[in-house]
């Protein structure tokens, strides 16, 4: 489904519901969209947002983005949308998920159509983004975002809207981002397993970012980085656009596995450890002389080791620097580490661990700060940090999906592969109408 977003007025309210399934969480939340007063919307903001329920468990059945079990991811999504939708006193049956498995990858694609010296309609837009994502299709994966960058009418490139131009050729520069079909079919299913439908696939960098930038970085350039339980992504937008993406299977859960390991530990110890008393800083000196008791693996009765923290330390960054310093590489690699500049926004849940900025700058050589969802009212406090910016991006993804054409498929349709529709295709058309 295409949320092509319409230049008319707003005077309607809405409900949204959206499903973050990562590694670590699975969160559904129910909002209401609510017109915002005239001459106060913000830029692709023409509503409000206010959660009116929102539900979340600990994940089960995933790993790095992936469904592994069936059976348990079923029942997590199950338990996170029965609580979201006792909270918001509503049935739902339909929802806007992320991905960030399934290897994405971003590229970029460019297309032109002849007008004949007519004016520019909506079709012609279909109809040129279109063109442009058949060219990203490969065997065995599916775009997930076809996203125009800017447009141009015969030689002017640039055009930010060419809606009722006119001109002999429309052009489009598009950025398409796909990612491998299998693991986004099973997670899918998953959802569909549940009694509920899929009307949207979002990437996880592209919803994140949406959240946790503000427009003056977007518009700048700027690189939004989201450390979640079992994957790292990473967003690049410039000039107010998503032009770039790129996931690593690696997270705050890796770091965890760590300490398990390093120090014979049960796996809920180590997590306890990780956030208690973790550290990305390096160690100091009075690292060296505290102690932290921690529980060997085994029976319950074994007594209690003393370890310094300064070991603790120095397996906690092994792990974080290596993560930071393969985001560095992809970043310099994508062509847009320059276009960034200095402007660097760290969120996801793993992204709280102490001294994780400090760390950032000192390896990514530029100004991190910790990025928190913005935007959305009611919001309870647990849910306003780092660890909630994907599902938030999620809510605020509609208002702001203009020109982009939906997931194309073999015979060249614009559809999901995996085929949900129906009343995904009534509310694009309720957001058309009352955007």
């Amino acid at each position: 489904m295409s949320w092509l977003l319409g230049n008319r007025s707003a005077h309607r309210s809405g409900i949204i519901t959206v499903l973050d399934v990562g590694s670590s969480k699975v969160c559904c939340i129910i909002a209401k969209l609510l017109p915002h007063e005239s001459g106060r919307a913000l830029p692709h903001r023409t509503h409000r947002i206010k959660v009116i329920g929102i539900g979340h468990q600990k994940s089960q059945g995933m790993k790095s983005g992936v469904v592994v079990d069936l059976d348990r991811a079923e029942q997590a999504i199950r338990l996170a949308v029965d609580s979201a939708e006792r909270m918001a006193g509503l049935t739902i049956d339909s929802l806007i998920v992320n991905v960030s498995a399934g290897r994405l990858k971003s590229e970029t694609a460019s297309a032109t159509i002849k007008l004949g010296r007519y004016e520019v309609a909506k079709a012609d837009i279909t109809r040129v983004l279109l063109a442009g994502a058949r060219q990203a299709l490969r065997a065995e994966r599916e775009v997930v975002h076809s996203l125009a960058v800017g447009f141009s009418l015969d030689q002017e490139r640039g055009i930010r809207d060419p809606r009722g131009m006119v001109g002999e050729a429309l052009g489009v520069d598009m950025h398409v981002l796909t990612a491998d079909a299998v693991p986004l079919r099973n997670l899918e299913l998953c959802v569909n397993r549940a009694h509920l439908s899929v009307e949207r696939m979002v990437a996880t960098p592209y919803a994140s970012g949406l959240a946790a930038l503000v427009d003056d970085e977007a518009e700048m350039g700027a690189a939004c980085i989201d450390m979640g339980g079992g994957t790292t992504t990473m967003s690049v937008f410039v000039d107010g656009k998503f032009v770039h993406a790129d996931a690593l299977p690696m997270g705050g859960h890796h770091v965890t596995m760590d300490l398990a390991r390093g120090l014979s530990t049960r796996l809920e110890d180590a997590e306890r450890l990780k956030v208690m008393h973790g550290s990305a800083l390096p160690a100091s000196a009075a690292d060296d002389r505290d102690v932290v008791a921690i529980q060997p693996m085994g029976e319950d009765g074994e007594q209690a080791l003393q370890v310094p923290r300064s070991v603790m330390t120095r397996i906690v960054r092994a792990r974080i620097e290596e993560i930071l310093e393969l985001v560095r590489d992809r970043l310099n690699r994508s062509g847009y580490g320059s276009l960034v500049g200095r402007r660097v926004v760290l969120t996801g849940g793993a992204s709280q661990l102490t001294g994780l900025p400090e760390a950032a700058r000192r390896l990514l050589g530029r100004n991190v700060r910790l990025g928190r969802p913005l935007g959305v009212a009611g919001l309870p406090e647990a849910a306003k940090g780092p660890a909630f910016a994907a599902p938030v991006g999620l809510l605020i993804y509609p208002q702001v999906a203009e020109f982009e054409g939906r997931a194309v498929n073999r015979g060249g349709i614009f559809t999901r592969a995996t085929g949900t529709g129906g009343r995904f295709q009534r509310v694009g058309q309720w957001l058309r109408d009352s955007f």
